[in-house]
C-alpha cells in the first residue's frame, strides 16, 4: 500500500480514571498521539448490514507500524481528527511484514 492512501488523521486515546476527591471514580480519555490513517469501509456481509441499520459503522482504520501504534490495544479510541468522531476498537492486526496495523473499529458504540 502506497503512503499517499494515508490521507486522513486521527488521534489515540487512552482511558484514565481519577478520583475526584469525593469517592467517586471519574473516567475521562487522554489524547496520547495523532498519525496519518486510511479508513477502509467494510462492504457487504449480514453483520455489517446489519450494524449499519443500527446506526453503527464497522471499519478498518489502517497506520503505518511504529513505536506508538505498536502499543494501541482494544481498551484505547480513536478519534477522527477532521469530523471528531470517536471509534472504539475492536480488534487490532498487525500485516505479516510489520509495517501496517489494522484496527477494526466500530463508530456510535459505547467504548
Amino acid at each position: 500500500m502506497p503512503a499517499g492512501a494515508l490521507k486522513e488523521r486521527v488521534s489515540f486515546a487512552v482511558r484514565n480514571e481519577q478520583d475526584d476527591g469525593y469517592g467517586n471514580t471519574v473516567a475521562g480519555w487522554i489524547e496520547q498521539f495523532q498519525e496519518a490513517a486510511e479508513f477502509i469501509h467494510m462492504r457487504g456481509g449480514e453483520a455489517v448490514i446489519s450494524a449499519r441499520l443500527e446506526n453503527r459503522h464497522p471499519q478498518v482504520i489502517r497506520v503505518r507500524a511504529n513505536t506508538a501504534t505498536r502499543r494501541v490495544t482494544a481498551d484505547w479510541r480513536i478519534t477522527d481528527a477532521r469530523t471528531r468522531a470517536e471509534y472504539a476498537i475492536h480488534d487490532v492486526t498487525r500485516s505479516t511484514d510489520n509495517k501496517w496495523i489494522d484496527f477494526l473499529c466500530e463508530r456510535g458504540v459505547v467504548a
